[in-house]
């Protein structure tokens, strides 16, 4: 995959050394996290991310690190737009604030195996067919072309096609039991008339339901965020690196952001204008410049630029509202 297997061994290394850490240590009980805690613990993740990508650019050069960078915020950002959809499904399923962490904790480690296949079968396409690249640019431009025109939906939860099979399929409680995924409970619709049940039988929890919906709801987000990254490099490593590192620190960012969501609502628009940007360099660098590629740097500033500006003009647009809230 053109990087030494170490700087794999590395990577996943720091990963589960941050999750043992956060899981066993930090949050080794279920308890509700505060703001206070959740900005510093998000803090600490991105100063991780910020030392690893400079350990690339040291070790792979300058524009490596640009390109992790780059991919870094633009899936930073697509995090930050998705915790109101995560915020809507935990509330749409009543789970307590403080088994949220350990439902996003479960749901992350799902992510790095999805998002691995995702982007190793991404790799694959391109490697046997740039043109696919062609495709990749021309999905980004016209999706932020809808989010610029038409802004984004709210998911109908209840509807959601995975929710209703596994309603149907599979035993659900309809009461919470902690932080459990799958419950026991007696079988009672088998038992013979007029007797009480002895048989035990597992059943899931909404709380399973919830973990369920967000994963899918991920596979829908990274439809966006892996091509927008293929667009920026092909070193499946940065690729996979730079969605991880952003994704590892989204449960501790949740919280903070979960209470004050409604204040981002110009960061879609902004958005939208990256993922444009980024599909649409693709087109220029190859048809208009020959295939001279955009410097890295480039990329970086107008993808930082456009960020940074959405979530100004978002607390700016929306700074009347919290004070009529008050």
């Amino acid at each position: 995959m053109g990087t030494s297997l170490w700087f794999w061994f590395a990577f996943i290394a720091i990963v589960i050394a941050l999750t043992a850490f956060d899981l066993g240590v930090l949050h080794k009980d279920d308890k509700e996290m505060g703001i206070g805690e959740s900005l510093k613990l998000s803090v600490f993740y991105i100063g991780i991310a910020m030392i690893f990508g400079g350990w690339i650019w040291v070790q792979k050069g300058p524009t490596a690190g640009m390109e992790y960078y780059t991919g870094y915020f633009i899936e930073k950002a697509l995090s930050i737009d998705n915790v109101f959809v995560i915020s809507m499904i935990f509330s749409f399923f009543a789970v307590e604030r403080k088994y949220q962490y350990r439902a996003l904790l479960w749901g992350i480690l799902a992510v790095i195996v999805l998002r691995g296949i995702m982007i190793a079968g991404g790799a694959a396409m391109m490697e046997s067919a740039y043109w696919v690249m062609y495709l990749f640019a021309a999905f980004l431009i016209f999706t932020g072309l809808k989010m610029l025109v038409t802004g984004e939906r709210e998911p109908d939860v209840g509807n959601n096609a995975a929710v209703r099979w596994i309603s149907t399929h599979l035993r659900v409680t309809k009461e919470h039991h902690a932080e459990h995924f799958f419950v026991k409970v007696p079988a009672k619709a088998e038992a013979p008339e007029g007797t009480r049940a002895s048989r035990m039988v597992w059943a899931a929890t909404p709380l399973f339901l919830a973990l369920v919906v967000i994963n899918l709801a991920d596979l829908v987000f990274a439809v966006d965020s892996v091509p927008a990254i293929f667009t920026i490099t092909r070193d499946t490593f940065i690729v996979y690196t730079s969605n991880i590192m952003a994704i590892l620190g989204l449960r501790a960012l949740y919280f903070a952001l979960a209470a004050m969501v409604h204040r981002f609502h110009y960061l879609q628009y902004a958005l939208a204008l990256v993922l444009v940007f980024i599909g649409g360099k693709i087109f220029v660098s190859d048809f208009l410049l020959s295939g001279a590629k955009i410097p890295p740097v480039l990329s970086l500033g107008v993808t930082v630029a456009l960020i940074a500006g959405g979530v100004i003009w978002s607390l700016v647009m929306t700074r009347g509202e919290e004070a009529r809230k008050v």
